[in-house]
């Protein structure tokens, strides 16, 4: 067993042993919590509760559904939503999580709707914004500096994320555009040999 897979292996048993245990009001009551208090960015919020507070999947598997929101229309937070409500409990898990979180942002947006509205050109206003953007950048920092740890194998995988960021911010590529070929160079690096394959044989 590899060094990766040892480490990895109490992680996916834990999350096992949660993801038996987990019911359609668990999911729910989660992805409620998650949509109440996800400020300035969903995903740092994902990641804390999925991976590290319930152990429903792995940093693994949640790198690998956030792959998967992004590549698809959609926001990341409902994509990712139905995606681990599925994976726990199917469709009833997927209804559970995508209606517990878009019901307090749905109804919290509508209020601020109101008052932006009326007061969107106050000094205070567009103060508090531009603290919300900086706070949900550094969000966004923190959880990819967590995940990199985890799903950066070795140093082509940082190649392959520096072909993204320069694809996409440099070039102006487009994000699917962008994934498909990265995607399929990284396939192709990371496709197994001929020398593994017989090793995993004996």
């Amino acid at each position: 067993m590899s060094n990766a897979a040892a480490k990895l292996a109490p992680q996916v048993a834990d999350v096992t042993a949660a993801r038996a245990a987990v019911s359609i009001w668990d999911i729910f009551l989660e992805f409620l919590t998650i949509g109440a208090t996800s400020f300035g960015g969903v995903v740092p919020y994902l990641r804390g509760a999925l991976v590290a507070k319930r152990n429903w999947v792995d940093d693994k598997e949640f790198v690998e559904m956030l792959s998967i929101s992004q590549s698809l229309p959609g926001l990341n937070a409902t994509n990712m939503a139905i995606l681990v409500g599925q994976k726990l409990r199917g469709i009833m898990g997927s209804i559970a999580a995508i209606v517990g979180i878009c019901l307090p942002g749905g109804a919290l947006m509508y209020a601020v709707g109101i008052f932006y509205h009326q007061h969107g050109d106050h000094a205070w206003s567009t103060a508090g914004l531009k603290g919300v953007a900086a706070a949900a950048v550094g969000l966004i920092l923190s959880t990819v500096m967590q995940l990199s740890k985890k799903s950066l194998a070795g140093k082509f995988d940082f190649v392959f994320m520096a072909l993204t960021v320069i694809a996409v911010n440099r070039l102006h590529q487009s994000v699917p555009r962008t994934l498909i070929v990265v995607g399929a160079l990284a396939i192709l690096f990371h496709r197994p040999r001929r020398t593994e394959k017989v090793s995993a044989t004996e």
